[in-house]
C-alpha cells in the first residue's frame, strides 16, 4: 500500500469534507473540500490542484481518444481532461497555477500483457502527459501503469491523494 500523509486542512474536520464516488466517464470539480474515491484499471485519473486557491478536481476516463464522431463524452481523455480544466477556471484557477497527479493505466488483463506495453492503459497515461505537457502543466506525483488496479482517494482542498492496489 502506498499512502501520502494527508494533514487536515487549516479549519477543516475530515468529517466536514463531502465525500463522492466518481465513475467511469465523470469529473469533478469543486471549490469547497471533497473526498473523491475512484476505482482504476487501464483508466486514467488526472487529479488537477490550484496551489494558490487550494481547489481541485479529478476526471475517470476510459479510452485515451475522441475522434471526434458520435457524442463527445469526458470517457475520453482528451475530452476528459480539457472540461476538467475549462470547470477549474471557471472557478477562478489559473493554468500556471496547477499541478496534476496521475493515477491508473494498468495492464489488468494477463492476456493483454503478452503483447509488449502498447496496450490500453499505456496510451491513456501517455494522452494525459502529453495534454498536459501542451497546457504546460507539471505532473506533481504518479501511480499509473503496472498489473494491479488502484483505488483512489483525491482531496480536492489539498491536492492530497490516497491510492492503494487492489489485489
Amino acid at each position: 500500500m502506498r499512502c501520502e500523509t494527508v494533514p487536515a486542512a487549516a479549519g477543516i474536520a475530515l468529517s466536514e469534507r463531502a465525500s463522492f464516488y466518481l465513475h467511469a466517464g465523470q469529473l469533478l470539480a469543486s471549490a469547497t473540500p471533497a473526498a473523491v474515491t475512484t476505482i482504476l484499471g487501464s483508466c486514467v485519473a488526472v487529479c488537477l490542484w490550484d496551489r494558490r486557491l487550494s481547489i481541485g478536481g479529478l476526471n475517470h476516463y476510459l479510452l485515451p481518444h475522441w475522434a471526434g464522431e458520435g457524442h463527445s463524452s469526458p470517457r475520453f481523455g482528451n475530452v476528459a481532461i480539457e472540461l476538467l480544466l475549462r470547470q477549474l477556471q471557471e472557478l477562478g484557477c489559473q493554468t500556471r497555477s496547477l499541478e496534476a497527479k496521475l493515477f491508473g493505466g494498468a495492464c489488468v488483463i494477463g492476456s493483454f500483457r503478452q503483447n509488449g506495453g502498447d496496450h490500453l492503459g499505456t496510451k491513456n497515461v501517455e494522452l494525459a502527459r502529453r495534454v498536459l505537457a501542451g497546457h504546460g502543466i507539471p505532473v506533481a506525483a504518479q501511480d499509473v501503469l503496472g498489473h494491479k488496479g488502484r483505488k483512489l482517494i483525491f482531496h480536492t482542498d489539498q491536492g492530497t491523494a490516497w491510492v492503494r492496489d487492489l489485489a
